[in-house]
């Protein structure tokens, strides 16, 4: 790479670049929104909860039908926020190590082929344990965005992003056809697994919590800790080695930590869409491209939006609801199409 085209990528740059103080603002904002979802989160749903009674059921008083409520909401937001942060992450990564601004979990196969995974291992191998569960989801996800890099490096030009999003999007519906044809004679299967195949986070509890925190915990550590690499990858794999990074392992180092992140969320909430595409783009228009700070504020940004996608999911249609997953789409979907028409499915 030139030295000017590596110029004029930093100079395309430029205009997203932020002031350290607005930086802070919009993290320091984040925080304050993401703990106004999480008091929204315990307050509504099939039946709305005062403030009153969610203080007192802080404080452990659980002897009111209100204060029950609370009880039973608070993992279920608390999953809802680890598995939006997660999947912003592993989407805001994947964006990086491809410098493809359509690179999500879900468009990229990555989701569907760990649920095709835990799906095989369920339905052929008896598999029960969580942590196995999980262990098995990573795999299928490390071996779909393998696949699916591999597919669209084929051909003249190598891993473009258009290639790599045709490719995800294709694996991914091979994927899930897949799911639906190994689920469809196992009714005992299906019927605990329909839900899950959407994508949601009902049902939550402390044990599938402290099962999966460990491994999202990993998986945002080493993500945080390539940051520095990923904005080196930004300005082309030439100019990066020339200023001394690995970019092979740098590459490979954050690749680990999406995939991680990525088959730890799908293996709990089932392949949930459009977060790790949508809050990325939002992200680098409020603090810039450095990931140093995309990173922890993307994570910020996925908690909330997964959040108040589940408050809005019960809220709509309550007594019922709808699953996370359907609200992600409606509100992914336009996003995309914004993406695809603003960038032009040019690299990041």
């Amino acid at each position: 790479m030139s030295t000017a085209t590596a110029s004029g990528r930093l100079s395309d740059t430029a205009p997203l670049r932020r002031p350290t103080a607005v930086r802070l603002a919009w993290l320091i904002a984040g925080v304050l929104l993401l703990a106004a979802l999480f008091v929204a989160s315990l307050a509504f749903g099939a039946r709305d909860v005062s403030i009153t009674e969610i203080f007192a059921a802080l404080r452990g008083d659980t002897s009111g039908i209100g204060e029950a409520a609370v009880i039973l909401r608070i993992p279920r937001t608390v999953l809802a926020m680890l598995i939006g942060a997660a999947l912003a992450l592993s989407g805001a990564a994947m964006q990086a190590i491809t410098r493809n601004p359509l690179a999500d979990p879900g468009i990229l196969g990555v989701s569907a082929g760990a649920a095709l995974a835990v799906v095989i291992g369920i339905a052929f191998f008896g598999l029960v344990s969580p942590y196995a569960t999980i262990g098995v989801a990573t795999l299928g996800a490390a071996a779909a965005s393998a696949f699916v890099y591999a597919v669209g490096s084929l051909g003249r030009g190598g891993a473009t992003p258009l290639k790599l999003a045709l490719a995800g999007a294709a694996s991914s519906a091979a994927f899930m056809s897949l799911v639906s044809a190994i689920l469809l004679p196992r009714v005992d299967i299906l019927t605990s697994f329909r839900f899950w195949q959407i994508g949601g986070v009902g049902g939550a509890d402390w044990e599938r919590i402290a099962v999966v925190a460990p491994f999202l915990g990993l998986g945002a550590l080493i993500c945080i800790a390539s940051a520095r690499g990923m904005n080196s990858l930004a300005l082309g794999d030439d100019m990066a080695a020339g200023l001394g990074v690995r970019v092979a392992r740098t590459r490979l180092f954050a690749a680990v930590g999406a995939v991680i992140l990525a088959g730890a969320a799908t293996a709990i909430a089932g392949p949930i869409g459009f977060v790790g595409l949508v809050v990325p783009h939002i992200c680098r228009l409020l603090i810039g491209t450095d990931h140093r700070w995309l990173l922890p504020f993307s994570a910020i940004v996925g908690a909330g939006l997964l959040t108040a996608a589940d408050i809005l999911g019960r809220v709509v249609t309550r007594p019922e609801e709808i699953e996370v997953g359907i609200v992600t789409a409606f509100i992914g979907a336009p996003v995309f199409i914004w993406i695809v028409r603003r960038q032009k499915v040019r690299e990041l």
